[in-house]
């Protein structure tokens, strides 16, 4: 994928990242890096040859240098915490292996290039009295960074924002943003709502035993919250029930008015694909939810694909002591965003192997969770909602003739309303508490 590149005056940074310094030496990485980190953000080569052989210029000392510079780079992306590489990182192979720390640890990496004309380069590295490494080295590292240019926005960077000249270099500014998913200022109170499935009627019966007031045309619901409280939807709102509109209808009128959240489930995420004219079977109750779909105005759909476009794949709220999200999250990947941990949120762990259902095993990864953080799910139907290690799943399979489940959150009291009727019979029979770990119960596309 290729990554954007940039000469704007403002460089957005999303937080955690790797922000690797691409430029010759001399050109004012250190100095472009001190006014714009904290001391502790930046991870100087130079200054590891210094603490290794107490001489920054000791290119006998490089390897066991930059063996440092990756090895604090991971560890402080590894506790959420940005990590700004000051190194030449001309040659494409020393950014790829920054990259691929990056990606290890589920971050972006962003490349700013300080790319100012050569006469200028060498100039600036006179200037730099006892630290100058002379014409013909600027020359060669010059070099280099131009014959990779081209390759930069193909090295796997999320971003690369190149700077052409010292006005750029002295006016640009570094903002910062928390990733979508850190949403860690928002404290409650919650009601946390398990998969709906098109069980429309089951989630107004639910709404309302929660304290919530619905009034309104049914194709446009206001819903008037109680007391502060906001809903967060964990996804799968469509497929295999009778009304999946009506669902939607609710959930997006709430999120509209700031009173829900919503999650992107594996099921929203195929409709997305389907409604951009994708090729997606349709199967797993979708072809219910286009049946439905079909019979609303063709501007309902318009709405809902920017609707889809614009949920999440998971939530760190309440100072990080709770995590949302469709299908649960390890540890490790709390308030991280990769294709990995969109991909565990949309439908958890499995092993690639099918039980005797023809469906994928789902390996059970709360029974070793040990985070901190509470970890509210669903995805996989279970007959009743238990806590297991800080985690609880919350779909009790209404679709299926269950129960839909809301956890209260931070009182973790459950509230449930029975289904009417079972709409849609389970390919395998709701897993209960004692089971071994439950099949998913949707394949992958």
């Amino acid at each position: 994928m290729r990554a954007p590149t940039s000469d704007l005056r403002e460089i957005l940074l999303p937080e955690p990242c790797l922000v690797v310094l691409v430029g010759v030496p001399g050109v004012g990485k250190s100095s472009f890096a001190a006014r714009h980190f904290r001391p502790t953000e930046v991870i100087s080569s130079d200054h590891l040859r210094a603490l290794i052989t107490d001489d920054e210029r000791a290119q006998t000392a490089t390897a066991d240098a930059f063996e440092l510079v990756h090895l604090l780079a991971s560890k402080r992306l590894s506790h959420g915490r940005l990590a700004v590489v000051d190194a030449t990182s001309v040659r494409s192979e020393d950014r790829q292996k920054l990259v691929h720390i990056a990606r290890e640890r589920e971050c972006r990496a962003i490349a700013i290039v300080l790319d100012l004309p050569l006469a200028e380069a060498i100039a600036r590295d006179r200037a730099r009295e006892g630290r100058s490494v002379g014409a013909p080295a600027i020359e060669r590292h010059h070099a280099r960074l131009r014959a990779g240019a081209a390759r930069l926005a193909h090295e796997g960077f999320a971003a690369v924002h190149v700077l052409r000249s010292a006005d750029e270099l002295a006016g640009v500014t570094i903002r910062r943003a928390p990733l979508p998913c850190d949403r860690r200022g928002e404290r409650g109170p919650f009601d946390i709502i398990g998969d709906v499935h098109g069980c429309a009627d089951e989630l107004r019966a639910l709404l309302i035993a929660l304290g919530y007031r619905i009034s309104g045309d049914p194709t446009a619901p206001v819903v008037e919250s109680p007391h502060g409280r906001k809903v967060i939807f964990l996804g799968d709102l469509v497929d295999r029930g009778p009304d999946a509109p009506g669902a939607l209808r609710l959930a997006m009128a709430m999120v509209r008015a700031g009173d829900a959240l919503c999650l992107v489930g594996n099921h929203e995420d195929k409709l997305r694909r389907h409604l951009q004219g994708r090729a997606v079977k349709l199967t797993h109750g979708l072809a219910a939810t286009v049946e439905q779909l079909a019979r609303e105005p063709a501007s309902f759909a318009d709405e809902l694909a920017a609707f889809i476009d614009g949920l999440f794949h998971h939530y760190v709220l309440d100072d990080g002591r709770l995590v949302v999200a469709h299908a649960g999250l390890i540890e490790r990947y709390h308030g991280r965003s990769s294709g990995r941990v969109r991909a565990f949120c949309y439908y958890g762990e499995t092993n690639g192997e099918r039980d005797e259902y023809g469906l994928p095993v789902r390996l059970d990864w709360a029974a070793t969770y040990s985070g901190a953080a509470r970890v509210v799910y669903g995805h996989t139907p279970t007959a009743s909602a238990t806590w297991v290690n800080r985690t609880i799943c919350i779909d009790t399979g209404c679709v299926f003739g269950g129960a839909l489940t809301a956890l209260r959150y931070p009182e973790l009291e459950l509230v449930a309303v029975p289904a009417a009727r079972v709409y849609y019979e389970p390919t395998r029979p709701l897993a209960r508490a004692s089971d071994q770990p439950p099949a998913a119960e949707d394949e992958r596309p």
